[in-house]
């Protein structure tokens, strides 16, 4: 009877740490490491200096804008040295983290010209998605983002 006893409590326990292992686990410091990041990506904006988001990048990164038009690393920042940002910023960033997978979202509002000399004023909401690679660093593998109606 003891040796049952003992086996369902180990098994109860070995399901306890399982399920503690696969939810969100973080000390703030990733969540404070991706927010960083995902400044210098608004600062690349600002500054229209997209040279700051290009380590941030995955190689294989991909790109959904709010168009439904898919773009890959090199498109992306094809696209942001056409544009040039007389403002911009970011609203509500979260961050939640999976291990070594983090989710960040927010608001985007901007204003400036495109490349034809066309002027734009849009509010996104985005999705990053972000891994930590071999190396340690996190690089984005994956960004969505959808018009706010106005």
């Amino acid at each position: 009877m003891k040796s049952t006893s003992m086996w369902c409590l180990l098994g109860l326990l070995s399901l306890g740490s399982i399920a503690w292992s696969q939810t969100p686990q973080s000390n703030g410091g990733t969540e404070k490491a991706i927010a960083a990041l995902e400044n210098q990506w608004l600062q690349s904006q600002k500054t229209n200096n997209p040279d700051l988001v290009a380590p941030l990048l995955a190689d294989k990164v991909v790109s959904t804008g709010s168009d439904g038009k898919v773009t890959n690393k090199t498109q992306m920042l094809a696209e942001a040295k056409a544009r040039h940002y007389a403002s911009a910023e970011y609203e509500n960033v979260l961050v939640t983290v999976f291990g070594d997978t983090a989710i960040a979202t927010g608001g985007f509002k901007a204003k400036g010209t495109e490349a034809s000399g066309k002027a734009f004023d849009e509010h996104v909401r985005w999705t990053d998605t972000w891994v930590k690679m071999p190396n340690g660093n996190w690089q984005c593998v994956a960004t969505q983002d959808s018009a706010v109606e106005k």
